[in-house]
């Protein structure tokens, strides 16, 4: 394997160049499939309904256990009251995640699976036309203004 920064050869994959020191991937692995928007959504909604059990399982806990006495630090009630803001904020992530699914899964119209390409018949052996050599288009927008630019200057000159 060669360094793709220096050049040195006789490199091994997976290791750093032994010369200028960058990291030199193995280029025949194949590469991680990427997840796909739906994948996505279904992890975070996983990972936000986990979320949820927890810190509302926490939260609760430690207001049996811990709450309502009279030797409760306020950090306690601090702590039950931060768990219970994070349940909240997944609780609104998991809706969302459930909304965007509900988004990706939604069925195609009857009109869009109906719909194909029109296919265009030509007559068996029919020939294009000639082509029209007199009608140029000019292959861009400079092309024409650099043309119009050279004849004014042509006849600016003349004139002088």
């Amino acid at each position: 394997m060669f360094c793709p920064k220096c050049g040195n050869a006789d490199q091994a994959p997976e290791s750093y160049c032994r010369r200028c020191g960058i990291f030199l991937p193995d280029l025949d692995k194949p590469k991680k499939k990427a997840q796909t928007p739906i994948q996505n959504v279904n992890a975070n909604a996983v990972l936000s309904g986990m979320t949820v059990v927890a810190a509302a399982t926490l939260a609760i806990l430690l207001y049996a256990i811990l709450g309502f006495r009279e030797d409760t630090h306020p950090l306690i009630y601090a702590t039950a009251g931060f768990l219970i803001a994070i349940t909240a904020w997944n609780i609104q992530t998991f809706w969302r995640s459930m909304l965007l699914r509900k988004h990706f899964k939604k069925p195609q119209r009857a009109d869009d699976l109906q719909t194909e390409t029109p296919v265009l018949e030509m007559p068996a052996n029919s020939e294009l036309p000639a082509a029209d050599s007199d009608n140029l288009v000019p292959p861009s927008v400079v092309d024409a203004t650099t043309r119009h630019l050279d004849e004014v200057l042509i006849s600016t000159k003349s004139k002088q």
